[in-house]
């Protein structure tokens, strides 16, 4: 049993959208509530991603009373009910967009990385003269502190975290939303790809960092909780 400390509790109202950080938050058999309930769609109806919208990061959702509002750099915040609110992500977007609900929203899925992993990732991109990623770029629904050893969320089966037990579903394969950097919009890479690439491609050739878990047991978790990961 390895044990650490629950950091950061974030959900991400609007898939691709910027997320919205809880000092504690209720884990039922759905996932983090909330969680990816809406989505951003294009003219014909796919959805889209900051890898190919990039600017979706800055728009952040906000979500109080069952009522979602969505506000962006110098612009009037807009309800997500209001009429107005496809032009006002055409607008933000520079493209046709919709604001769509996603029925089933992140399928149960919790997205979860170590701060070991990321220190171990930006030791490796320090050593060519990179700057650092912060941890946004992984767009994590929990952060582990303490786990000492880097990645080890790929290796734990079962994590209990508060009164709330998670499973082991997956490793978390990367894409080019990585190289985003959440706080401009705008696309900064090539890391963490290039690095990562160096030492965390896994079979089919993607790239692995962080983990998919499932709640096996509904319960409530705080920022400062203990996290103990096990067989």
């Amino acid at each position: 049993m390895t044990t650490g400390t629950l950091s950061g509790i974030t959900y991400y109202p609007v898939k691709g959208c910027a997320g919205t950080a809880l000092p504690t938050a209720t884990l039922t058999a759905a996932g983090l509530p909330h969680d990816r309930a809406y989505a951003i769609a294009d003219e014909k109806g796919d959805l889209r991603w900051q890898g190919g919208n990039p600017a979706l990061a800055l728009i952040t959702p906000e979500l109080t009373g069952g009522e979602l509002t969505l506000r962006a750099p110098g612009r009037e915040p807009v309800p997500a009910d209001g009429g107005e609110v496809h032009a006002w992500l055409t607008d933000v977007l520079g493209a046709v967009s919709t604001l769509v609900r996603c029925p089933t929203g992140n399928a149960g899925r919790l997205h979860v990385v170590s701060r070991s992993s990321l220190d171990a990732l930006n030791r490796r991109i320090a050593a060519r003269d990179a700057a650092p990623v912060p941890m946004d770029r992984f767009r994590p629904n929990l952060v582990v502190d303490g786990w000492d050893v880097p990645h080890t969320e790929d290796g734990v089966a079962r994590v209990v975290v508060g009164g709330a037990e998670l499973a082991f579903t997956e490793a978390t394969i990367r894409c080019a939303v990585t190289m985003v950097d959440q706080r401009t919009g705008l696309r900064s890479g090539p890391e963490p790809l290039r690095t990562l690439a160096d030492y965390r491609r896994v079979a089919g050739g993607g790239l692995a960092f962080g983990a998919y878990f499932e709640v096996r047991r509904a319960g409530r978790v705080a920022v400062g909780d203990e996290v103990r990961g096990g067989a």
